[in-house]
């Protein structure tokens, strides 16, 4: 890297943390990717070459790239050069259908995308929506950094900022489309401090990566913060819990990350009662509430789940173990009057701080409603006890958690009634065993329409990413609704729970 560019007058900026680790420990493994070890060293100078790379084609502050890849080495440098040079990364989900990935790309207006072979059909199927449609590129040695595609809109190179923004990741809320949350450096650098000081990594750590990359916490809950302190990040691409017993175990892992949806799979596994567990120290949890069942079935094997809260425009860190993490302030609000309650109260949780988001892409709208004075509403309503300790108890949005993943009714019931034969419907989560909650739709049919079960559901299936998909449908004349002619969802979710009790009793 020239001296033009060096990183030494900037204190937040995440690509540094990759460079000057590598000067102080340029040999450590850095990366263990199904096997394939990469220390800092390598890692920093690939990463280092292809930010040169993306200056010289004319990529910089302004631009976004966006990847469509699974958790692998070349995406991790990808990232790290995105950060050298401000260029904010934008990983996609490579769940999603064609066409929920082409509305994604059309939001983020990338400069560059870049593929990783494995999903060259899907976003093959997904870039003609663009319009231009954006440079392509393929991921790796062999593709993006031996070679720059020339940037349509070159932008003057400078020195990269706290304020610039990092990463932009889209996360299902309460509205029918998903929105681009946008990270800067300074938010992410103040989550992973928050982090080393409530859960902190050394050099000695050797933490398990199994959350996808599009996800923030597969970023800011853990590997950035290893990649920090010199640890060793043992990337998964896809959870087996086999595997990941596996590998704790062989890798000595001591440190690692998942759903609740994970440790019950992983609890559940044959391998479960001889898996040698005794390297793991750390074991987060997050995406929802940990059952009882699950956290005791951990504690019988000498693990005890760290229960945390939080959400993508938080970075996502709020709340561990009932508490905020250090330079994170919270408030619990009377939802309807926007008061602060004081001791022991229920009330919407409410958030403030360094970590706190600098808004969604393109949607100033959005980030209005979203905050208030300076504080996140969070959408969650929690009962904080006496001594300061916070239980989420229930959602104020419509959102459902599936596995870890968030899903908006209003998304899917969009995609529902793309069906010529579909009038009107709606969605709602019910509780699932092993998933937390599942999707019910509850479908009104066009007058005389003949429309089958097995019909919507493959319907669904094309339109909507696997985890959005309904487990069941259950036709109905109409839909409730309340005396203000709002859709009643509180009714719909006594149906879908009984339903669901029906089936899985």
């Amino acid at each position: 890297m020239t001296a033009e560019f060096a990183l030494d007058d900037e204190p937040h900026t995440v690509g540094r943390w990759l460079t000057d680790r590598a000067e102080g420990s340029p040999g450590r493994i850095a990366v263990d990717d199904r096997g394939v070890t990469t220390d800092y060293a390598a890692l920093a100078a690939r990463a280092v070459e292809l930010a040169e790379g993306l200056r010289a084609a004319g990529y910089g502050p302004g631009h976004r790239i966006a990847t469509v890849s699974g958790n692998s080495t070349d995406h991790v440098v990808a990232f790290f050069a995105c950060a050298m040079t401000g260029v904010a990364f934008v990983p996609l989900s490579w769940r999603l259908t064609p066409r929920e990935l082409a509305d994604l790309l059309v939001r983020a207006a990338p400069a560059l995308v870049l593929v990783e072979d494995d999903y060259a059909a899907l976003a093959g199927e997904a870039l003609p929506a663009c319009s231009p449609v954006p440079t392509v590129a393929v991921l790796g040695t062999t593709g993006v950094e031996a070679s720059v595609p020339r940037a349509a809109q070159p932008v003057a190179t400078r020195h990269v900022r706290d304020d610039d923004p990092l990463l932009v990741i889209f996360t299902s809320g309460s509205e029918a489309a998903p929105k681009g949350v946008v990270l800067t450096h300074a938010n992410c650098f103040w989550n992973n401090l928050a982090l080393a000081q409530a859960q902190p990594l050394t050099a000695d750590d050797v933490v398990l990566a199994m959350l996808p990359q599009f996800h923030v916490a597969a970023w800011n809950c853990q590997p950035l913060l290893a990649w920090w302190t010199g640890a060793a990040v043992v990337l998964e691409r896809t959870f087996q819990p086999e595997r990941a017993l596996q590998l704790i175990e062989e890798r000595g892992v001591t440190a690692m990350m998942g759903v609740p949806t994970q440790y019950a799979l992983l609890a559940a596994d044959r391998r479960w009662p001889d898996a040698d567990l005794g390297s793991l120290r750390v074991a987060l949890v997050g995406g929802a509430t940990t059952p009882d069942d699950v956290s005791a079935a951990w504690e019988r094997r000498g693990v005890a789940l760290t229960q945390g809260y939080g959400l993508t425009e938080a970075a996502p860190n709020v709340l561990y173990r009932g508490r905020p993490y250090p330079h994170v302030t919270t408030a619990v609000v009377e939802p309807d009057t926007g008061l602060a309650l004081e001791g022991e109260a229920t009330g919407e949780l409410w958030v403030r701080g360094p970590s706190v988001f600098a808004g969604y892409l393109g949607d100033d709208a959005a980030t209005v409603r979203a905050m208030r004075d300076g504080w996140l509403r969070t959408g969650d309503l929690v009962h904080r006890s006496a001594d300061g300790r916070h239980r989420v108890v229930d959602r104020l949005k419509d959102i459902f958690i599936s596995g870890g993943e968030n899903v908006a009714p209003a998304e899917v019931e969009a995609a529902l009634m793309l069906h010529p034969l579909i009038e009107a419907a709606a969605v709602v989560g019910a509780p699932d065993p092993v998933w937390g909650e599942r999707g019910v739709a509850f479908v009104v049919a066009a007058p005389g329409a003949p429309v089958s079960v097995d019909e919507v559901l493959a319907h669904a299936r094309h339109n909507l990413a696997g985890y959005k998909v309904p487990v069941h449908v259950e036709f109905v004349e109409a839909l409730p609704r309340s005396t203000f002619e709002k859709l009643a969802r509180s009714r719909l979710r006594d149906r879908a729970r009984r339903l669901r009790e029906g089936v899985t009793a």
